[in-house]
């Protein structure tokens, strides 16, 4: 590792005196990054596919672009990781900014000027996803750099995140629809220069030294070896590979298609913006609990996400939906802020970046696997069982994390 000036994995910043306020500069130039960053991404399906349709490549070039930039993001965000731990995770978190900055960029200027080849675009998207994988193994060692408690900084992080999800798609659809999807793409691309001039803007606490006494591959495998360690980390990924694939992998697209069939689209925007609210919610929740088993705590999260699939399953009245979707996003929230905190807080920070890295990982794979899934165990025996067993598979989850001893046990370190 090179000489740095800024806080590198090996050294966590000094922590501000407990009960002191959250809102530092440092804080809020991070949060401005974050949202900036989340907002585009949250603008990036709407874009991509209504620019992909509009140039005549159909619902397969849809999913092509979308699938590049994915397959991208899972085949290099381990060695974003191992990266972050030897030149810091703000520096990989720039560079990859200021790539995103230019990919979309080019993005825009080609639906600009006329449409581009599937294959363009394919290729600016999955280098895009390239970027992101440098990018999203510092998120979680950050958070401990620029914010004292830990737990409360995840809850605002968390609320951004969720309004990002909400507000992101909305502004997306109408700007697409008003000067198309060049313009929408010029400012999906100008989130990431934001993200990058907050970045740049931090303050973190510099370090006398640091050298790299591993080659990278020695580090990737060192990662795995503290992931494999600890047993309440590698378990919680192993239910939730189950969880992620035929929980929430399968509910969101299929549930999407239920509400669209049987009450239309408007209640689905209304249903998916009290699912944003849940997790305006659960993450303000989140904030104040101090559960002194957090991991025991979570596992109501991932209860309460099961009532995402069952909810549009019984079809019932448009207000018991929106109900439903809403607490599913508190449970969603509550789990994220509690597992980002327990994390964060529980590895060393010079092996924090790596070890986020597998955990990132395998959740993704397990996402994805399950919206691949979706469509033809919904051919199967159709919509509504599917929904039925995926709640059910939900709760069974929830009770496997409760049941093993090294994940319920777990006390918080803050």
């Amino acid at each position: 590792m090179t000489h740095d000036t800024e806080t590198a994995a090996g050294e966590r910043s000094p922590r501000e005196p407990a009960g002191s306020s959250l809102w530092s500069n440092n804080f809020r130039l991070y949060l401005g990054a974050r949202t900036a960053s989340l907002l585009g991404d949250a603008m990036l399906p709407v874009a991509l596919s209504v620019g992909v349709l509009a140039a005549g490549y159909g619902v397969g070039g849809v999913g092509y672009a979308l699938g590049a930039w994915m397959a991208a993001l899972a085949l290099c965000m381990l060695f974003g990781g191992v990266l972050a731990d030897r030149f810091s995770p703000r520096r990989m978190m720039v560079l990859a900014d200021v790539v995103r900055l230019v990919v979309q960029s080019a993005m825009a200027v080609a639906f600009a000027t006329g449409a581009p080849s599937l294959a363009e675009i394919i290729v600016l998207q999955f280098l895009s996803g390239v970027a992101t994988a440098l990018f999203q193994p510092g998120v979680a060692s950050m958070v401990p750099q620029v914010a004292g408690d830990v737990q409360r900084a995840n809850g605002v992080l968390r609320i951004a995140e969720a309004a990002a999800g909400v507000l992101g798609p909305a502004v997306a659809g109408v700007l697409v629809s008003a000067s198309g999807p060049a313009t929408v793409f010029a400012i999906y691309a100008g989130t990431y220069g934001i993200s990058a001039v907050c970045l740049l803007a931090l303050r973190l606490a510099p370090v006398a030294e640091a050298v790299a006494g591993e080659s990278f591959w020695r580090q990737l495998v060192e990662g795995w070896r503290e992931f494999a360690a600890r047993s309440w980390l590698w378990g919680v990924i192993a239910i939730h590979l189950v969880y992620g694939c035929f929980v929430a992998g399968v509910s969101l697209p299929v549930g999407a298609q239920l509400v669209v069939g049987d009450y239309g689209s408007t209640t689905l925007g209304i249903g998916m913006a009290a699912f944003g609210a849940g997790g305006v919610l659960g993450g303000a929740w989140a904030m104040r609990a101090r559960p002194l088993r957090p991991l025991a705590s979570g596992a109501i999260g991932w209860a309460l996400f099961a009532l995402y699939p069952i909810t549009p399953a019984l079809k019932p009245p448009v207000l018991l939906l929106v109900l439903g979707w809403c607490l599913a996003g508190i449970g969603l929230a509550y789990w994220g802020v509690l597992w980002s905190t327990t994390v964060q807080t529980q590895i060393p920070a010079d092996l924090l970046n790596r070890v986020y890295a597998y955990d990132v990982s395998g959740s993704l794979v397990a996402l994805v696997l399950g919206r691949t899934l979706a469509g033809p165990l919904a051919a199967i025996d159709g919509e509504r069982p599917l929904m039925i067993l995926a709640t059910v598979l939900g709760l069974v989850c929830t009770g496997l994390l409760l049941a093993v001893p090294a994940i319920r046990r777990l006390r918080r370190v803050n």
